[in-house]
């Protein structure tokens, strides 16, 4: 990592594909001098959200022509429900109707969905057009911008059309957070605690002293962003295809996933709190299976209580706690092998590991626990 003035860069080390994450204020002013340098001469889609435009759109164009980039831009509602068939379709033909070729670039202004949805796009059109992540959410600058994933839902299940597509550039401008909805802001933060979750115990802790500290923005906000990025970067430079250990950064999203899908990737979940509950879950499973010890999860529950996300089913309607049907959800997940289930369970904070093949009536017997506690 080194800093460029004000700016932080997080590079993400995958050879020929390699590519900068770049975080600090006022990026969206300077985007045209980062896609100038990055592809001269290009021409841009920008695909962002209804929301995201009334806030932010007239200043990325700004900084684009500041760059002398030519841009167009396509809108898609807001909301989980734009990861669709009908939604890429628009967003392909748009790409088509503006005439851009395979050297210009796809630049995704908005959260997960968009750049989700944007990163498919860009992957498939002419079999790969250049692509830059501009994520306005916390969420998606700590994980969904960063590691190439892209892809959309179907009623079978979240994310299964997809493909891995990593983007030339990632712009992470901390002023953007600004105008996030709290409820937004707290579920981009479940995926910030993941990292202290996962392998970093001391991160963990410094979450649970700052925690008030992150979410007024200033300082410990930007640390909390530029260590998720570091260890997301970290993951995805040591297997950028999931094949191995990236898996880890999954803790909490095979049931954070089946929860979304049960109540249709609505308004009623969104995903950070759908991660939140599966962390916790995933927490409170291991401690029932003697691999973790109650304490830790204990305080898991509590840091993510404390600033406001759900920890268990009671969050959710109860026709969307029905263990059987949770458990026909996971069994869609894109981690499930030759029909065995995998979790990502725990020996405490910091200690995630790959559980293969869990036994899916252990996890049913757990689910029917969980619906009643």
């Amino acid at each position: 990592m080194r800093d460029i003035g004000s700016r932080l860069s997080v590079p993400v080390a995958l050879g020929e594909r390699s590519y900068d994450i770049l975080i600090g204020p006022g990026l969206l002013a300077e985007a045209g001098a980062h896609l100038a340098a990055l592809a001269p001469g290009a021409r841009a889609m920008i695909v962002t959200d209804e929301t995201v435009s009334h806030h932010h759109l007239a200043a990325l164009r700004a900084g684009l022509a500041a760059g002398e980039i030519s841009a167009d831009a396509i809108a898609v509602p807001a909301g989980e429900a734009s990861k669709s068939f009908a939604e890429l379709q628009r967003v392909v033909d748009a790409i088509l109707s503006a005439r851009l070729e395979r050297g210009d670039l796809v630049v995704a202004l908005g959260g997960g969905v968009v750049g989700d949805l944007a990163g498919f796009a860009a992957g498939i059109v002419r079999r790969g057009m250049g692509f830059v992540q501009i994520p306005t959410t916390l969420l998606a600058q700590v994980d969904s911008s960063v590691g190439g994933k892209t892809g959309i839902n179907t009623h079978h299940g979240k994310n299964l059309v997809g493909v891995f597509y990593q983007p030339r550039l990632v712009l992470i401008d901390t002023d953007l957070l600004s105008t996030l909805p709290e409820r937004h802001l707290k579920a981009g933060y479940a995926e910030v605690v993941k990292y202290g979750l996962i392998d970093d115990p001391d991160f963990f802790a410094w979450l649970e002293t700052n925690a008030d500290a992150v979410f007024a923005g200033g300082p410990e906000l930007a640390r909390a962003i530029e260590t998720s990025c570091r260890a997301k970067a970290r993951v995805v430079a040591a297997d950028e295809r999931e094949s191995g250990a990236r898996a880890l950064l999954n803790l909490g999203h095979t049931f954070g996933h089946a929860l979304e899908a049960s109540v249709g990737y609505g308004d009623a979940l969104i995903h950070g709190e759908g991660v939140a509950i599966g962390m916790a879950m995933a927490f409170r499973l291991s401690t029932v299976l003697g691999m973790c010890p109650p304490e830790d999860t204990i305080r898991v529950e509590h840091h993510l209580a404390s600033v406001g996300l759900p920890t268990d089913l009671t969050a959710l309607p109860d026709a969307a706690r029905d263990a059987d049907h949770l458990l026909s959800l996971m069994a869609q997940d894109k981690k499930v092998r030759r029909g065995a289930l995998t979790f990502i369970l725990t020996h405490g904070i910091g200690q995630a590991f790959i559980a293969h093949d869990v036994a899916p009536d252990v996890i049913a017997d757990f689910l029917e626990d969980e619906r009643t506690r």
